[in-house]
């Protein structure tokens, strides 16, 4: 097994940071100093991907026309000897080769994935959610990546999650292979308290094999009416192997604004260019509300 493709299912209308994404795609957010997506695209160019398909809807050409070259632009900062502005600009529409696909209606992350079958044919793939950011040492798909190639399987991202938590995401019912990973036997969407198979949660990482669009193809609308990913990755579990992988590494969820700026918070302060005047700020701001207390 040899995972060379990535899909990035971008097509969400992102409701939970209105009123910004009415008219700006949630994952083209600036983080600092790049775009939401970009960070994933870069997690994925990391882990080895050559080629990465993103799932969009007719509002989000934004992104499109980020990953391209701006030949005008580009003279004009050429021209200005802005050399570090420009390879900025220019790095990001060399990242890799990048496809586009519309999910033409709203049907769910199940349905997105579906509309990369083309694309992916045959091969093992990654998946990697558009509003998810990890910060690891390791990029986490290519974690996911070495154990799929390893057992040659599917695999998922997870980490523990506390009771109250595991109602928004899926919980995985697991037995253990070795340090951090497991072999997946089942799992459900939004479970309810008595349905909690672990606190292992999937987030937001898979490496799907080719068998899931055959399945996803046929699967019932589930929660919510949509054709929901959990329920096509628990027949997938059933019919092949499946393993999970709890990633080292710290997930933000920036398509909600406490994630956003929590990630938006921790990224600044590592940027050579705002960690130090960011840490001064905060130290500032710490002791005016100790103050107002």
């Amino acid at each position: 097994m040899k995972v060379r493709k990535a899909v990035i299912p971008a097509a969400g209308l992102g409701t939970r940071m209105l009123p910004a994404t009415k008219t700006v795609p949630k994952e083209m957010l600036p983080l600092v100093d790049k775009p939401v997506i970009q960070y994933i695209i870069e997690e994925a160019v990391a882990a080895g991907i050559e080629d990465i398909l993103v799932v969009t809807n007719r509002a989000k050409s934004a992104m499109d026309d980020y990953f391209d070259y701006y030949p005008e632009l580009e003279e004009r900062l050429e021209r200005a000897g802005k050399e570090r502005e420009l390879e900025k600009v220019r790095r990001a529409a060399d990242l890799a080769n990048i496809f586009y696909v519309r999910q033409k209606e709203t049907k769910g992350l199940g349905h997105a994935i579906w509309r990369a079958k083309r694309f992916v044919g045959d091969e093992p793939f990654a998946v990697l959610l558009g509003d998810d950011i990890m910060r690891a040492r390791t990029p986490v798909i290519g974690q996911l990546i070495a154990a799929a190639e390893k057992y040659d399987a599917s695999c998922v991202g997870v980490q523990q999650v506390s009771t109250d938590a595991i109602a928004k995401y899926s919980s995985v019912q697991i037995s253990p292979l070795e340090e951090r990973v497991f072999a997946v036997s089942d799992m459900v969407e939004k479970p309810r308290p008595e349905q909690i198979f672990s606190h292992y949660a999937i987030l937001g990482r898979y490496v799907l094999t080719p068998e899931i669009f055959d399945i996803l193809e046929n699967v019932k609308p589930g929660y919510g009416g949509e054709i929901q990913l959990t329920d096509g990755l628990r027949e997938l579990c059933r019919r092949s192997r499946m393993v999970a992988v709890d990633f080292e590494g710290r997930r933000y969820d920036t398509g909600n604004l406490c994630g956003f700026l929590e990630a938006t918070i921790d990224f600044a302060l590592d940027h050579p260019a705002t960690g130090a005047w960011l840490k001064g700020f905060l130290k500032e701001k710490a002791e005016t509300l100790r103050q107002e207390r």
